[in-house]
């Protein structure tokens, strides 16, 4: 069975940011800086998903307007 690339970031970017949490949590104040960037990271595959998934959208409706006009 094949995993795409949006499959595994989809269950990847979860794990980051649950990873970052704990490890802020459990850790002492030295070693708590190093969770910080795992889970910015997490974030930021998140939300370039969802922008990128805005942007399909938008160009498929502007799409089907553009048909729709011309009929």
């Amino acid at each position: 069975m094949k995993f795409g690339k949006s499959y595994i970031f989809s269950l990847v970017a979860p794990l980051m940011i649950l990873l970052s949490i704990i490890g802020l949590i459990t850790r002492k104040d030295t070693k708590k800086i190093f969770y910080l960037p795992i889970g910015l990271m997490g974030i930021i595959i998140i939300l370039d998903k969802e922008l990128r998934r805005g942007i399909k959208r938008k160009k498929i409706l502007n799409k089907i307007k553009s048909y729709k006009k011309i009929k």
